[in-house]
């Protein structure tokens, strides 16, 4: 199976949460064809939840799994960190009081 370059996977997914009216940034563009992809769901509320792609060894999926939880200046903190040592990463900032971030959908979760 062929994977999508990064900045093709970003783009679908910025449209789904637009036509989802949910609204949505890129805080950090990092590599077109192969930067790792973070979102960063900020629920307006002063916490917010990263999200990093993770490689399941037993099964061979790539999962969406937490990388950091809490309050927001904390989890602004770890994307910090993550962005210093890996400049072709994105970073994906979606604001949602009810926290929907669209990762699970078919097409996203793969």
């Amino acid at each position: 199976m062929t994977r999508l370059t990064a900045d093709v996977w970003v783009s679908a997914y910025l449209t789904r949460l637009r036509l989802a009216g949910i609204p949505v940034f890129i805080t950090k563009k990092g590599d077109a064809t192969a930067g790792a992809v973070l979102v960063k769901l900020n629920t307006l509320d002063g916490r917010a939840t990263a999200y990093q792609r993770s490689f399941d060894l037993m099964t061979g999926d790539r999962k969406w799994v937490v990388l950091a939880e809490g309050a927001e200046p904390d989890v602004d903190a770890a994307l910090m960190r993550q962005k210093s040592f890996d400049p072709d990463l994105w970073v994906i900032e979606v604001e949602d009081r009810d926290g929907r971030h669209l990762l699970d959908e078919p097409g996203l979760s793969d």
